[in-house]
C-alpha cells in the first residue's frame, strides 16, 4: 500500500488547478490518491465541478456539502467552520499520509485548519504569490500551516523563504495548470460548438466569428461596488458590437451583485451577442480562450494560462494586484473611456509572444515525485 495522499477540491477553479496532478499522484506506484470534493465543486449553480471529475475517471473517496448560501461575508466565515467540522471527520476516516490544499479560496482554509489540527502534513500548491485582496490573506495563512510548499516559480519561493519558511521544504514545480495548457497547445483547435455542447443562456454566437470571453468576480474587500463595477464592464462590452462568452461568477461574497447585473441587462437586452455559461470541461475552457480575441475580467486565467498562450488580456480592477503578468496583459479600471480604449486595443491585437512565468507545463510528475519521496513533519519550527 502506498503513502495516502489527500486531496481536497472546493471549487471549480480548483480542479483546472490540481487536475494534471491527480493523475500523476494516481498513478505513481508509491502513491495512493485520496480524493474529497467539497463546498461550490458539488454544486449546480456554480458549474457542477464534480461531474467533470466524474467524467474524467477519478474515483471520489468523499463529497463534503458544506456551503452556506447568501454571497455574504458572513456566509463565507459560516462555511470555512462548517467546513472544518465536516473534513475533521473526513480525515478521522481517511487517515491520510498528508493533504494537499490549493492556491488560496476562502474555503480551503478549512481544509488547512483541520489537517494542521490533526496533526497531518499538509501540502500547498501554489503559495508565496502576491495579489492584494483577501485571498493573499488567506493564502498567506495557510503557507504558516503548511508542512511542504511546492510554487509556481522562484518569485513565490523566495517570497515564502523571507516569510520563515525553511529553504528545504520549498520547491518550484510550477503550476500543474499551465501542464494542461501545454497538452491543448498541441492541438489547440476549437473543435467544438460552445452552445451546442454546453447550452448555456443567451444569444446564439458562432465560434468561427471573432469574439471576446469574460470573467468577472467579485472582489470580496468591494462587494458593495460589485454590482456597478459588473453594469461598467457589460454596458462597454455591449459596445464593442462583438459576440461574447460570458462565464457566471465564483461563490464569493459579493456575487450576487455581479449576478444581478448580468441578469438585469439579460433580460432589458433580450437580442444581445451574449452567451452565459456555468462551467466548461478544462481543456475546451482552454481551447475556447486560444480562440477569442481576448479574455476581459479579473480572472487569474488571464494571468496565469493566457501568459503561457499569448491570449490578449484586459484585466480589470484590483483582484490580480502584484501578481506576474506577461506582456500579454494590460491593467485597467472601470473608468470609460479608459476600459473602452483597452478593449479596442487588446481585441485587435493578437497574440502575443508566449511567458512562461507560471512554469514550463510539466509541474504535474514533479509534485508527485516531490510527495512520494517526502513525508513533511507537522512539528513545524520556524526561525526568524
Amino acid at each position: 500500500m502506498g503513502k495516502k495522499v489527500c486531496v481536497v477540491i472546493t471549487a471549480r477553479p480548483s480542479y483546472s488547478r490540481i487536475k494534471t496532478a491527480l493523475k500523476s499522484i494516481d498513478e505513481h506506484p508509491d502513491l495512493e490518491l485520496q480524493l474529497v470534493i467539497a463546498a461550490s465543486a458539488l454544486l449546480d449553480r456554480y458549474g457542477s465541478a464534480v461531474n467533470f471529475i466524474e467524467e474524467d475517471g477519478f474515483k471520489i473517496d468523499e463529497r463534503v456539502y458544506m456551503v452556506i448560501e447568501g454571497s455574504t461575508l458572513a456566509s463565507a466565515a459560516k462555511t470555512t467552520g462548517i467546513g472544518i467540522m465536516e473534513l475533521s471527520t473526513v480525515f478521522d476516516n481517511l487517515r491520510p499520509d498528508m493533504v494537499i490544499t490549493i492556491a488560496d479560496r476562502f474555503e480551503t482554509m478549512s481544509t488547512a485548519i483541520a489537517a494542521s489540527y490533526m496533526n497531518i502534513p499538509l501540502v500547498h500548491i501554489q503559495g508565496g504569490e502576491v495579489t492584494g485582496n483577501i485571498d493573499e490573506k488567506v493564502r498567506h495563512a495557510i503557507t504558516k500551516l503548511s508542512d511542504l510548499h511546492l510554487v509556481s516559480n522562484e518569485d513565490a519561493k523566495n517570497r515564502l523563504i523571507r516569510m520563515g519558511e525553511h529553504e528545504e521544504t520549498v520547491f518550484v514545480t510550477g503550476c500543474p495548470s499551465i501542464d494542461l495548457v501545454r497538452e491543448v497547445m498541441e492541438s489547440p483547435n476549437l473543435d467544438f460548438d460552445p452552445c451546442e455542447k454546453y447550452g448555456g443562456v443567451g444569444s446564439y454566437i458562432n465560434p468561427n466569428e471573432d469574439f471576446m470571453v469574460v470573467m468577472q468576480h467579485p472582489v470580496t474587500t468591494e462587494i458593495d461596488e460589485s454590482r456597478h463595477q459588473t453594469e461598467i464592464l457589460i454596458h462597454e462590452v455591449a459596445k464593442m458590437h462583438v459576440p461574447v462568452f460570458w462565464f457566471w461568477p465564483n461563490p464569493d461574497a459579493g456575487s450576487d451583485g455581479t449576478s444581478n447585473a448580468i441578469r438585469t441587462y439579460r433580460e432589458q437586452n433580450p437580442n444581445n451577442k451574449f452567451r452565459f455559461f456555468k462551467n466548461m470541461e478544462g481543456r475546451d475552457f482552454l481551447r475556447l480562450l486560444y480562440a477569442s480575441r481576448c479574455l476581459v475580467g479579473n480572472s487569474s486565467a488571464g494571468i496565469r494560462e493566457c501568459s503561457f498562450m499569448g491570449v490578449p488580456v484586459v484585466n480589470l480592477g484590483s483582484r490580480q494586484n502584484m501578481r506576474l503578468r506577461g506582456p500579454n496583459v494590460i491593467d485597467c479600471g472601470f473608468q470609460n473611456n479608459e476600459l473602452s480604449h483597452a478593449l479596442q486595443s487588446q481585441f485587435s491585437h493578437g497574440l502575443y509572444e508566449p511567458a512562461f512565468l507560471y512554469g514550463d507545463g510539466y509541474a504535474a510528475q514533479k509534485i508527485a515525485n516531490l510527495v512520494a519521496t517526502i513525508t513533511p513533519d507537522f512539528k513545524k519550527v520556524i526561525s526568524y
